[in-house]
């Protein structure tokens, strides 16, 4: 059986068991209609009989058809460095230019709301000026339908595949600056249909997707014909009473390269910076991805760690496997954590107790992040790449987080190992 066709065995198996077993009733008392915003583990409360958002936020309007949310976000890196010489002559022969950079990540517009139906439908919409690319892009935009029927959602549209717990995450509100190297070889979108839900009494959880290039060629994101990805999970541990979490997971995925070729590439957690390690383009028919995730979560600590294997097929030439992944350590110093979602089964935003403009703190979070990605194998030695990073977040109040990030790294390519030190900062603004 190939690899292709287990997803496909999977999905519906998965469709048919939801169907057959038995859905619960939502209690009579309980009018309040929850709608997760896609999978950025942002909800809407909406009371069943008033129809009404329940807490409404400032940015928040309600209108007799649909509710209307405007948001923004913005983020602003800089970024030095201390370069040894043989890490220089590695820069030089890769044609590339490391030097201090003061840079927009980005910035991005966005708007999302619930429509008045009996049925929970959310929509949203991102538009994004991209520092990368110097152009305006349209990001994550689409519709989440309810299905209780099948235990959760179906989101159609631009959206995060579902591969890896982080790289679903909304951009703004994991622990790290940029998501490990290991997955900048998954696109960070996609236009296509997934299903993804959670069942509270087993605590499994499942994000399975189905997505093409038919409306994405071109972009730049767009590197592939099509792609099934199935992300699956369950919770040893889920303790809300004393915060406690344990979440494991396994990702799997299998697509076709765009025109039978693909180039990857990674920039060492850095936005500035650039990318240090790369394919170059190589021939690929289709490719397989697989590796598993685990966080624990105990009131302020966490300790998480992903794994990923690369594997790309070609009929013509040599076959080719990569690999990466991270082990990272996250402990809050003011009395809070980071919430878990079991509505997309991710880390969730900060909490700001206090803000630093009423008095307070704020937030202060310390994290130590090892990563790796290692693109060498064979005929293709695109360069392998670790660092290990510390790093403070300062969350002044729930829409301003301030980070400070060092980062010692060595970049193994042209058969040399040259080490090079960051000294970054980030500012950002979350409005969502």
């Amino acid at each position: 059986m190939t690899v292709r066709s287990i997803f496909i065995t999977m999905l519906v198996e998965g469709l048919l068991f939801s169907n057959l077993a038995v859905c619960q009733e939502p209690k009579k008392h309980d009018t309040t209609k929850i709608v997760p915003d896609g999978t950025e583990g942002l909800l809407y409360k909406i009371d069943s009989s008033t129809k009404k958002l329940e807490n409404p936020k400032a940015n928040d309007f309600d209108g007799t058809v649909t509710t209307f949310r405007v948001g923004l976000g913005f983020i602003y890196d800089a970024t030095t460095y201390i370069q040894s010489n043989t890490f220089k002559e590695q820069v030089d022969s890769a044609k590339l230019e490391v030097e201090p950079k003061g840079k927009l990540r980005d910035f991005r517009m966005l708007a999302s709301g619930v429509f008045k139906t009996k049925r929970s439908l959310a929509w949203k919409f991102a538009y994004m000026w991209d520092g990368d690319n110097d152009k305006w892009l349209l990001r994550e935009t689409g519709l989440t339908i309810g299905v209780p029927e099948l235990f959760g959602h179906i989101f159609i549209g631009r959206t995060k595949e579902g591969f890896s717990l982080i790289k679903v995450m909304n951009g703004h509100s994991p622990w790290t600056n940029e998501r490990l190297m290991a997955i900048d070889v998954i696109p960070i979108l996609a236009d296509g249909i997934k299903w993804f839900g959670y069942l509270p009494k087993s605590r499994l959880f499942w994000n399975l997707g189905y997505f093409n290039d038919l409306i994405s060629r071109g972009q730049s994101f767009s590197t592939y014909e099509w792609q099934t990805v199935a992300r699956v999970g369950w919770l040893p541990i889920y303790d809300t009473k004393n915060n406690v979490v344990l979440h494991t997971g396994i990702n799997l995925r299998y697509g076709r390269p765009l025109d039978g070729k693909i180039t990857l590439k990674s920039r060492p957690e850095s936005n500035p910076t650039p990318q240090l390690i790369n394919t170059g383009a190589f021939e690929a028919e289709h490719s397989s991805h697989i590796g598993p995730e685990i966080y624990y979560r105990n009131k302020r600590l966490m300790l998480g760690s992903e794994m990923y294997l690369h594997n790309f097929y070609s009929d013509k030439t040599e076959d080719h496997h990569f690999f990466g992944g991270n082990i990272v350590a996250s402990y809050f110093f003011t009395k809070t954590f980071r919430p878990y979602n079991t509505i997309g089964s991710i880390f969730g935003f900060i909490p700001v107790r206090k803000s630093v403009f009423k008095g307070g703190w704020g937030e202060w979070e310390g994290v130590l992040n090892f990563s790796m990605l290692d693109l060498n194998d064979g005929a293709i030695q695109g360069g392998k790449f670790w660092r290990i990073t510390p790093m403070v977040n300062w969350y002044m109040t729930k829409h301003l987080r301030w980070e400070f990030i060092y980062g010692i790294g060595q970049l193994e390519r042209f058969n040399k190992k040259g080490n090079v030190q960051f000294f970054e900062t980030r500012f950002q603004i979350t409005l969502m």
